[in-house]
C-alpha cells in the first residue's frame, strides 16, 4: 500500500498556493486542509492574534496527524515560509507513516504583491480581510526557501494548471 503524503505550501501571499492546493486536490483526492477558511469557521471575529494563530495550527496539526494516521493523504494549505515549522510538520507526517513533500510556489515578488495587494484578493481567503503593503512586507521578507535537506519541488510558472503540475509532481 501507498504511504500518504502530507504536501506543505512555501511561498508569498498572492503567489499561488491555494490555486495549486485546488489543483493538487483534483489529481491526487487528498484532504484539503484549508488555513484561511479554517480560521474563519473557528473564530467569530479574525483577528491573526498570536492566541488565534496558535488554537487553529494545533487544530489543523491534530487534525493532519490524524487523517495521515488513517492513511489519508493532506494538502495543508497554508504559508510554511519557516523551516522550524516546515520540519514541525514533517516530524507529524513520520510519525504517522506519512511522506512528506513541500511545494515552493517561486512567484515573482512583484506579481505576487500585486495580487495579495488587489481588490479580487480580498474574498479568496473566506473572509473580508484586505492585505496591506506593509503586512506583505513583513511576511515576504521571512521567507526561508527550501534547503537541500528538504523534499521539495520548485513551481516558477505564474500560469500554473494541471498538465504543468502532474507534471512536476511526475503523475
Amino acid at each position: 500500500m501507498k504511504r500518504p503524503t502530507l504536501y506543505l505550501f512555501v511561498g508569498y501571499p498572492g503567489a499561488g498556493k491555494t490555486t495549486v492546493a485546488r489543483l493538487l486536490q483534483q489529481i491526487t483526492g487528498a484532504e484539503h486542509l484549508w488555513a484561511d477558511q479554517a480560521r474563519q469557521l473557528m473564530f467569530e471575529r479574525v483577528t491573526h492574534s498570536q492566541a488565534e494563530s496558535r488554537k487553529l495550527y494545533d487544530a489543523l496539526n491534530d487534525r493532519t496527524a490524524e487523517l495521515l494516521r488513517s492513511g489519508k493523504s493532506v494538502i495543508f494549505d497554508t504559508n510554511f515560509n519557516y523551516k522550524k515549522d516546515r520540519d514541525k510538520l514533517a516530524q507529524i507526517a513520520a510519525a504517522n507513516g506519512a511522506d512528506c513533500l513541500i511545494i515552493w510556489r517561486n512567484t515573482p515578488l512583484a506579481l505576487a504583491k500585486e495580487r495579495a495587494l488587489h481588490e479580487h484578493h480580498r474574498d479568496r481567503n473566506g473572509y473580508d480581510h484586505v492585505m496591506s503593503a506593509a503586512t506583505f512586507d513583513r511576511l515576504s521578507n521571512h521567507l526561508q526557501p527550501p534547503s537541500i535537506n528538504e523534499n521539495f519541488i520548485k513551481l516558477d510558472e505564474s500560469d500554473i494548471d494541471m498538465q504543468k503540475l502532474r507534471a512536476h509532481l511526475k503523475m
